[in-house]
């Protein structure tokens, strides 16, 4: 894409156009890469063993921490450069993108050495039985303790890209990583791996994946640089204003903690559905992967929507910013309510797909999905809700409001969810656990419409004074 085509995407383009440019690539990728990371549990309940298909529910938590780190360095970083380039300053939006990479890298070492370190009690933490340690560890160790550094760095890359109008070479480096992933699955865990090491068959697909998908957006990124605002030098990552690095981390860090508190949040989950046994953890396990289907959809539309918003932010024009935030709702609600539709009528097979019953512990099988199914039915209610705090979260981001963007991502997890699983656990047992996501996204979204209200009429007020 050539600059007066990117100047177009970012100031003239109709709306729904420039946001179909840059957010159906990436929904593209969020699907390919839900798909690639619900395989894993596809291809391993194509054993039959419950136990295996736990044990990846208890590794989740620990993988899916890599997302605070990308968000940390890739949205902090990204919407900055964005912003950046809406004020007319390409050399500091280099000298960004390039601090961005090499804090990733710091930070994907440091979190391998400390799972490397306590692994054990982590997985103790995080629900894990006699019967699903040894599947957990090995997941965890090819994965995160290994594979920590390519997973972080693809994420950023593909952050930066996407910020600066190249979301089609960021969908394909995601999307590629994630068909390899699919393809290495059934070859390592049934044909090259003998029985009884299918986890570590899929962690290790997992891994070569990764590291295809992070070669192709460094050399990506180094490719583009000629032309766009990226960088990977470090003597200009080194040349960072201090203003930019506390910009990174102002909205990195509510970005990094929305996800990192989502995680702890399903510590909590397991922990609470692991006394009811290891079949109810494995269909909660289950009902995580599938829901994510309408969370990758709406993240796609509100990463896609983020770079435009965060640009005409910058650059002054209030009336474009606020035509993007609403489409985007509009198309985020009708596409979550379609999704809530499809989860009510097709529970059951959707939940089937994930765990076969005609191996030999077909009996488990058969109360896993049992129970799989009537937590999807629940769960899937909170969709709507789920997207308009994605929504509000990634306005605020884009707009570089890290204060309010910090306070929804504490108060939705820490004040409304963790603390509905406890008090409907209570008073309604297994059910009530899963129904806390619904009355939490409910409570969550309610207050982050209300956050991005006031920080709009403020702009507003500022800009009347202004004139």
């Amino acid at each position: 894409m050539s600059k007066d085509n990117k100047k177009e995407l970012f100031e003239t383009m109709p709306v729904p156009k420039a946001l179909a440019s840059l957010a159906v690539p990436t929904i593209i990728s969020q699907l390919i890469n839900l798909i690639y990371n619900v395989v894993d549990t596809f291809f391993i309940g194509r054993t039959g063993n419950s136990y295996m298909v736990a044990s990846v529910t208890v590794a989740f938590p620990v993988f899916i921490m890599n997302v605070a780190f990308a968000n940390l360095f890739g949205i902090g970083g990204g919407s900055l450069v964005a912003r950046l380039m809406g004020r007319g300053q390409p050399e500091e939006a280099r000298k960004v993108s390039a601090y961005s990479i090499y804090c990733t890298i710091a930070a994907a070492l440091g979190y391998s050495l400390l799972v490397g370190l306590f692994l054990d009690p982590i997985l103790d933490l995080l629900g894990a039985s006699e019967a699903t340690i040894g599947y957990a560890r090995q997941y965890v160790w090819l994965t995160v303790i290994i594979g920590c550094v390519p997973v972080l760095l693809s994420a950023v890359g593909g952050h930066l890209l996407r910020n600066v109008g190249y979301s089609r070479q960021a969908s394909l480096g995601l999307s590629g990583g994630g068909i390899l992933n699919i393809l290495l699955d059934p070859l390592f865990m049934f044909v090259l791996l003998p029985p009884g090491w299918e986890v570590f068959g899929a962690a290790l697909a997992t891994l070569l994946a990764n590291i295809a998908s992070c070669a192709y957006m460094l050399l990506t990124l180094k490719k583009v640089s000629a032309t766009a605002p990226l960088s990977m030098s470090l003597r200009q990552a080194r040349a960072i204003r201090r203003e930019d690095r506390r910009g990174v981390f102002s909205v990195g860090v509510p970005s990094a903690v929305l996800p990192g508190l989502f995680d702890v949040a399903n510590i909590f989950l397991n922990a609470l559905m692991a006394g009811y046994g290891d079949l109810p953890l494995a269909a909660i396990g289950i009902v995580m992967k599938a829901e994510r289907l309408p969370n990758a959809i709406n993240i796609g539309i509100c990463q896609g929507m983020l770079p435009i918003v965060a640009y005409n932010y910058a650059a002054g024009n209030r009336e474009r910013m606020e035509r993007f935030i609403r489409f985007a709702r509009r198309i985020g609600l009708a596409i979550s309510m379609a999704c809530v539709a499809f989860f009510l009528l097709c529970a059951a097979p959707i939940c089937k797909l994930f765990l076969s019953t005609s191996g030999g512990m077909a009996q488990q099988a058969l109360a896993t999905i049992a129970y799989a199914t009537a937590f999807i039915r629940i769960r899937c209610l909170a969709s709507p809700m789920q997207f308009m705090n994605f929504h509000s979260s990634y306005c605020m981001q884009a707009m570089g409001d890290g204060r309010d963007t910090l306070i929804h991502a504490v108060v939705r997890q820490a004040v409304f969810y963790i603390p509905f699983m406890y008090l409907l656990n209570g008073l309604w047992g297994m059910n009530g656990l899963v129904a806390a996501l619904v009355a939490g996204e409910f409570c969550g979204a309610i207050f982050a419409m209300a956050l991005l209200h006031r920080w709009l009429r403020r702009l507003n007020r500022l800009a009347g004074a202004k004139a």
